[in-house]
């Protein structure tokens, strides 16, 4: 279940668990406990850009422009919903852009294949839910924007994490709306 992208709901349903309840101990064979201060949770060497939107509908063409400005080997855009991925995705597409896009809905055979072909560089934009946030890197990856800002920050942290590894440097572009 935790490669089959179901790590967050297994978490989701820990959390209300006793702090006491091992129940990893009975799958994992001498596991190492990992603990991190919660204001420790950052990431060195980021680059990280804030661009102000003051309505919704300027995020789009405020994409564009950094599409068009920035050379970028390979980058993630991050949505929070599946619906506003598909959106995207699909604006994107009609603006004669090249993207790829994953989120939880699709069977996993075809997320697999997206994957596969955005590690190759086949692909070099990846348009995705939180889905992607954790546990996957791509080397390649020299450009994160949060479309959307996520709900909290250390899904902030993992969405930027998916870049900067390396030695490389990120540039972290955040479409914040003054609207909801």
């Amino acid at each position: 279940m935790l490669t089959r992208g179901f790590k967050d709901q297994i978490y989701d349903v820990y959390r209300y668990l006793p702090p006491e309840l091992q129940i990893t101990s009975k799958f994992m064979t001498d596991p190492v406990r990992i603990l991190v201060k919660r204001d420790e949770l950052t990431l060195e060497g980021m680059k990280q850009f804030f661009v102000a939107v003051e309505k919704e509908e300027w995020k789009f063409d405020t994409l564009c422009d950094l599409y068009d400005t920035l050379t970028i080997t390979q980058a993630v855009i991050f949505c929070n919903t599946k619906r506003k991925v598909d959106w995207l995705t699909e604006r994107m597409r009609t603006n004669n852009f090249t993207v790829s896009a994953m989120h939880g809905d699709m069977p996993q055979k075809e997320r697999d294949a997206i994957m596969s072909e955005f590690r190759s560089g086949t692909t070099r934009v990846l348009i995705t839910t939180d889905v992607w946030a954790r546990g996957l890197d791509v080397q390649q990856v020299s450009l994160v924007i949060n479309y959307d800002l996520p709900n909290n920050r250390e899904l902030y942290i993992h969405r930027i994490g998916r870049s900067g590894r390396f030695g490389r440097k990120v540039k972290l572009h955040t479409h914040p709306s003054c609207e909801t």
